[in-house]
């Protein structure tokens, strides 16, 4: 079995508000997005907090999180590498990720 070297990612101009809050609206999803904010992993890498998840259930987290424009999905010898497209989301919608990620993390600023 070898992994798919190229999956679609919508392009900057394609990002869509909506989809991105959906995909950030998941816990699973936004904790993923969280532990890329210092830079690319293995997706091995990516811990979700419940280890019992299924593989197809991660797939499909790691799916919606790619599909949305939060992440790059990208072919890495064997595995894949995930990163968080910053670049794209900050030229996109200004702010939004720092002010998602920090709401999530406690540290929101009222």
């Amino acid at each position: 079995m070898s992994s798919s070297p190229n999956l679609p990612h919508p392009d900057r101009s394609e990002i869509s508000l909506t989809s991105v809050l959906f995909a950030l609206s998941d816990p699973e999803r936004l904790a993923i997005a969280r532990q890329l904010v210092d830079g690319p992993l293995d997706m091995a890498e990516c811990h979700l907090s419940n280890p019992d998840v299924p593989k197809s259930t991660k797939s499909h987290l790691m799916k919606v999180l790619r599909t949305s424009g939060v992440v790059r999905n990208e072919a890495n010898g064997r595995g894949r590498r995930l990163s968080l497209r910053r670049e794209d989301l900050d030229a996109r919608f200004p702010g939004l990720l720092d002010a998602v990620l920090s709401a999530a993390d406690g540290n929101a600023k009222p």
